[in-house]
């Protein structure tokens, strides 16, 4: 279902996906995408994209996580993060079985370290989705802490109902209250 999911948006963003390509090289040229080692089901580690929202040197020049007002960050990269298109990429990593639409939010290899061994066994379980509970309820907000309860109580709790749960309130966050 992800797959078929995955490819329908493709398609049907493909003229949103154009226009934000264009937009970022207008703005601060190329790379458009961004890769990053990202970890999986199984703790495997993957590419995952991203449209590019930082100045091209920016992991040579900063952690692994942004901070408010980033100098990092491009006048494009403030726009697509704030709308989240910089994620609307992780569609091909979807495609590629890399990643599901719903779960928790791939962490980055130094993540690993925030998890006791058990916590770390259950989370890379299933695989890591573009949106999860803790963006859908959080979204940018909340602590290390309460994200990691939130994924952790995902892959306890997942199924298809609250799939469509996170879904719809993911939506709701992108277009309503509560959006970056």
């Amino acid at each position: 279902m992800d797959i078929v999911l995955a490819g329908l948006a493709l398609l049907l963003l493909s003229p949103v996906l154009l226009a934000t390509a264009a937009a970022i090289v207008v703005d601060s040229g190329r790379p458009v995408f961004f890769r990053q080692a990202r970890i999986g089901r199984g703790g495997h580690a993957f590419g995952m994209f991203k449209f590019r929202s930082m100045a091209v040197n920016a992991a040579a020049v900063g952690p692994y996580y942004t901070t408010r007002d980033d100098p990092r960050v491009t006048r494009v990269g403030r726009f697509i993060r704030r709308t989240s298109l910089d994620e609307l990429p992780q569609l091909l990593n979807v495609l590629r079985g890399d990643m599901s639409l719903v779960g928790p939010r791939p962490d980055v290899p130094a993540q690993r370290s925030l998890y006791r061994d058990d916590e770390w066994a259950l989370r890379c379980s299933i695989r890591p989705g573009i949106t999860g509970l803790a963006q859908a309820v959080l979204r940018s907000e909340g602590s290390e802490d309460e994200r990691r309860a939130l994924d952790l109580r995902y892959v306890r709790e997942h199924g298809v109902c609250l799939d469509l749960k996170i879904m719809a309130w993911t939506l709701r966050r992108l277009t309503g209250s509560g959006s970056n």
